[in-house]
């Protein structure tokens, strides 16, 4: 459970960091069915349903980026999603009417490599009826700015959104250039295995690329209130349900006036790292 101090220094920040939330066995859980999955990875040609790889990807010079939805590719991942320990810990920032999943994906930095993740908000993603949504970050290796760990300039959860678009299209991150002096005020989000981060939805953060000689793997749970819904629409209420981790689901949406811009007109792509490679101007070189 957070302290008052905690909960406090979340809604100020719009981030948050707690240690040894996840006892030492269930991270070697985690590490040892990623570790299986990422050898099955080195064999496969380009994104498929489970992995998303980066230029020149081959079993001699891997370049897997991301597990994606890894909790419906082994229990393992379903049974992190569902752990109480989170949920409690979720439920005192985002409310008490249940929470609800929107994604889950495993972000890879493998030692000396790792693409960078540029500078976006969340919510430019996923706007919804309120942003009371979160995401918490479990790193399977510790996170240090060393290997690349995630950075969150402070209060931005509480500005307005900033622009993801670049010549009208969506691409998933913010021109670095008119923000320098707002990116030079990020903090490192430096946590230990067996902790979690968390950021607000609204949070604008991004991440360097790994020239360590330590991998960074970090498993992201993207959770929210269950009474908030994806102004995007819901394209099967059945599967949508099915994401309720905590609580019940309800068709009675909670309306914030909250900052909206929405994600489109867009290139068809899969993930973050797809849409950003049409960024015109990188923040991490």
């Amino acid at each position: 459970m957070l302290t008052g101090a905690q909960i406090d220094s979340y809604h100020k920040d719009g981030y948050l960091i707690v240690q040894n939330v996840l006892p030492t066995d269930e991270i070697e859980a985690l590490i040892r069915v990623t570790d299986r999955l990422l050898q099955q990875a080195l064999y496969v040609q380009g994104h498929d349903d489970v992995f998303d790889v980066g230029p020149g990807h081959s079993p001699a010079t891997p370049r897997v980026r991301r597990i994606r939805h890894p909790n419906l590719v082994d229990p393992v991942y379903d049974r992190v999603l569902r752990h109480p320990a989170i949920h409690r810990i979720v439920e005192q920032l985002v409310g008490s009417s249940g929470i609800r999943y929107q994604e889950t994906k495993l972000n890879v930095k493998a030692a000396g490599s790792g693409e960078p993740v540029e500078w976006h908000q969340d919510w430019a993603f996923v706007p919804h009826t309120n942003d009371d949504l979160l995401a918490v970050g479990i790193p399977l290796d510790d996170m240090t700015v060393e290997n690349g760990c995630l950075r969150v300039v402070p209060g931005s959860h509480r500005a307005g959104i900033f622009d993801h678009h670049a010549d009208g299209l969506f691409v998933g991150a913010v021109d670095p250039e008119p923000i320098r002096s707002v990116l030079e005020t990020a903090v490192p989000i430096e946590v230990e295995a067996g902790g979690i981060s968390i950021h607000h939805v609204r949070a604008l953060h991004g991440s360097a690329p790994n020239p360590s000689h330590r991998s960074r793997r970090l498993y992201l749970l993207e959770l929210g209130a269950a009474d908030a819904w994806p102004l995007m629409g819901v394209d099967d209420l059945a599967e949508f349900d099915g994401r309720i981790v905590r609580g019940h689901p309800t068709i009675e949406p909670r309306v914030e006036p909250v900052p909206v811009r929405i994600p489109l007109p867009r290139r068809p792509a899969g993930s973050i790292y797809q849409l950003q490679e049409s960024v015109p101007s990188s923040a991490f070189g």
